[in-house]
């Protein structure tokens, strides 16, 4: 699995963020023009018709005349018309960015979820001793939804909102050189300190994501072993071990409150000092006649709608930090030793059809996660046509030979040979197919009896489900949706039920 979060977003989602980023290109142009028409509509159309001036009434762009009216008000009306067409340009280009982003975010998020749950689907059995459902079930629905959220402003964000702030800049400097490095001038102090705090969110967040797994982890232990709280009257013992790590956690969460409403005091501060500098000496320039009221109000204006780019930027800069943290601890609790290769699940069973002849097993040994032996140098030949029993004490090894034979858990050390395979080497479709385990521990999937007993038959699609026409229509872009985000595009509620391998020929057979 890709451990780099960035490499994850683009690898599957390249074409699409170009797509996006294009549009977001586009959109820059549009931006431009929304600051840039009042100014005309204010110099030119209400300023010079006001007082009166004669005709021609012109905009000018870089030496060159875009529109000459005789008429102010003919000139106000075009212009206006411009404005009002630049706005709704530029929100329906907003619209389609924000849709697809929505869009991308949910594949890249329907795609983290099912890698996640298709590893545990490979991961040993010995590391679920390790790892509570909880913990599991938290990481795939919350914290993976953390990171899905920020997947599709990953690349995109920064040249969204950076480009809309290179706009309003590039804007001002071409009204007055003296009103853009004014507007430059806190930034540095913004984007020096900022981030150092933001790294510091990033630590905080990290711990308190493992203080929030350590508290799920005592939920566990509650919910299992509330019997011994009952019968020990330990609740008094327990609330105190809650209490305690809200208490840490609650520490945790108030620095980041602290460090969040300081960056928040920070740009807000700055931010309405910006416009202090434009009336004092941006008014001195209009009163010396270097600057027109147009152009003034027009860069104030373009200043306002800075803070809305900047603040995205650095709410930018704060989720990438959170996923960055939350992908890592993620990605690390999912990556195991000893997990099944995916190619050995997925495989078809090729020539081994059936298991017959010998198992032999030479020096097989097995050591558990713990690092106790459990078996060593186990060596025997059994004949697959014949019964036997292993006996033994509860910790004598049978149950751990029971499932290295089964392939349940892999053997550390020795060889197992079956039809001349090495039965570590084999597929799932083969072992899962041809060897059959029957443990000490019951478990019903969350369906009718009869979907549990034949539950053993569900390999593959068998038989395609029956659809009409539009419900057909509807599967295909579903299934084809699937695959876009990396998902399996089998379909679900065809008939799954192999009756070749039951020894039946159809459905009513298979009731009987």
């Amino acid at each position: 699995m890709e451990r780099n979060l960035f490499k994850f977003i683009w690898r599957h989602s390249k074409s699409q963020q170009l797509v996006v980023l294009m549009v977001v290109i586009v959109s820059w142009p549009v931006g431009y023009l929304i600051y840039d028409i009042p100014k005309d509509i204010i110099n030119e159309a209400i300023a010079r018709g006001a007082l009166g001036e004669p005709p021609p009434f012109v905009v000018e762009k870089f030496g060159f005349i875009l529109l000459a009216f005789d008429d102010p008000s003919v000139l106000l009306l075009v212009l206006s018309i411009a404005f009002l067409a630049m706005i709704i340009v530029n929100n329906a280009l907003k619209y389609r960015i924000g849709v697809y982003k929505g869009r991308m975010a949910e594949r890249l998020l329907r795609r983290l979820r099912y890698e996640l749950y298709a590893r545990i689907l490979r991961f040993p059995l010995p590391h679920f001793k390790r790892m509570s459902q909880a913990e599991l079930i938290n990481m795939i629905n919350k914290e993976a939804e953390d990171v899905g959220n920020f997947t599709a402003s990953a690349f995109i964000d920064p040249v969204f909102f950076g480009g809309q702030l290179v706009i309003i800049l590039v804007f001002i400097l071409i009204q007055s050189p003296w009103l853009g490095v004014a507007a430059l001038a806190f930034y540095p102090i913004q984007m020096y300190l900022i981030p150092k705090l933001q790294r510091k969110i990033g630590a905080l967040t990290k711990q308190r994501q493992r203080q929030l797994r350590h508290l799920g982890e005592h939920i566990g232990e509650s919910v299992s072993g509330i019997i011994e709280v009952h019968a020990h009257d330990t609740a008094h013992l327990e609330r105190s071990r809650f209490a305690d790590r809200l208490g840490i956690i609650f520490g945790i969460r108030y620095k980041i409150f602290r460090l969040k409403f300081f960056i928040k005091f920070i740009n807000n501060f700055i931010d309405k000092l910006a416009p202090f500098l434009f009336y004092l000496a941006g008014g001195f320039f209009v009163i010396e006649g270097d600057l027109t009221i147009g152009a003034l109000m027009a860069v104030i204006a373009a200043h306002k709608d800075m803070s809305g780019p900047w603040k995205e930027m650095l709410t930018w800069l704060q989720n990438r930090q959170n996923a960055l943290v939350v992908f890592e601890a993620v990605v690390s609790q999912f990556d195991p030793g000893g997990m099944l290769p995916e190619e050995r699940q997925d495989a078809e069973p090729g020539d081994v059809q059936r298991l017959t002849g010998d198992m032999e097993l030479t020096n097989v040994g097995l050591v558990d996660e713990d690092g106790i032996r459990r078996l060593s140098g186990v060596t025997l030949t059994l004949a697959l046509d014949k019964h036997f029993a292993v006996v033994g004490t509860p910790n004598s090894g049978k149950n751990e030979l029971a499932r290295v034979l089964a392939r349940l858990e892999n053997y550390t050390n020795g060889r197992i040979s079956v039809c001349g395979n090495n039965l570590a080497e084999l597929p799932e479709s083969v072992t899962g197919r041809r060897i059959c385990y029957v443990g000490t521990d019951t478990f019903l999937q969350s369906a009718s009896v009869r979907d549990n007993l034949v539950y053993a038959l569900k390999h593959r699609p068998q038989r395609p489900a029956e659809y009409d026409d539009m419900d057909a229509r509807a599967r295909q872009i579903a299934l084809a949706e699937a695959r876009i985000a990396g998902n399996s595009d089998l379909d679900y509620r065809a008939n799954w039920v192999d009756y070749d391998e039951a020894g039946v020929r159809s459905q009513a057979e298979l009731h009987e």
